[in-house]
């Protein structure tokens, strides 16, 4: 019986690790008839930095009628919201759902409202502070970074010079350099394409000289 030709497919590429977050704290603001909505977004790590962002929101407008707010951290393991007086469900959980459907971690949503005299109803409401956090949002940069891997290289000059050609190819940034008897560098590339070029540079170097990984981060893509 004849053997059938068979070819192995590829491994697939790992889809890159993203990170999207806020690139400043920022603020804009808007009028609905007649009330004045102050939407404030601000990167934050911590709870202890989203409360003290609200906190000083809060301070700057205490003759405001209302300060909602929203806040998700790590990924939507942590999400908080308050309506601030506002009717339930018409405030803080709207806020949320754009923080949400942003894609955006880490980051703390404060819409002021000093009201205009005029009452906007539920669903008015539930507008007004979901464009407040858009408008906000918007105005503080939405930014994605990528996973990159941080590594090491030590290496002789002449070594150096080969290595040096490659690193652009590679899309590799130099975060540093040390220059003694040997050639001490700080490297980083995206974390998907770390494997691939450490095996080049065993390859070029006959196993002598070798990308150590040290760390990783998100940097910009």
């Amino acid at each position: 019986m004849a053997k059938k030709n068979t070819k192995s497919s590829p491994p697939a590429e790992e889809a890159p690790k993203l990170y999207t977050t806020l690139e400043r704290e920022a603020s804009a603001s808007f009028i609905e008839k007649k009330s004045e909505f102050i939407g404030y977004a601000a990167p934050v790590k911590t709870e202890e930095e989203a409360v003290e962002f609200i906190r000083r929101i809060r301070a700057k407008h205490t003759d405001a009628r209302h300060n909602c707010y929203a806040y998700q951290l790590h990924g939507g393991g942590t999400a908080r919201y308050s309506d601030d007086g506002e009717p339930q469900g018409t405030a803080g959980v709207p806020i949320l759902d754009v923080i949400k459907k942003s894609g955006v971690d880490d980051c703390c949503v404060v819409v002021t409202r000093y009201f205009g005299g005029i009452l906007l109803g539920a669903g008015g409401l539930v507008r007004a502070y979901a464009n407040g956090a858009k408008i906000a949002l918007e105005a503080a940069h939405i930014v994605t970074y990528e996973e990159y891997a941080e590594f090491g290289i030590v290496c002789d000059y002449a070594a150096y010079q080969k290595l040096d050609y490659e690193l652009p190819k590679y899309g590799v940034l130099v975060d540093g350099s040390d220059f003694g008897g040997d050639v001490t560098l700080r490297l980083a590339i995206k974390a998907a394409r770390f494997d691939e070029f450490a095996d080049k540079v065993a390859e070029m170097f006959g196993g002598r000289v070798r990308a150590e990984l040290t760390g990783k981060r998100f940097d910009f893509r």
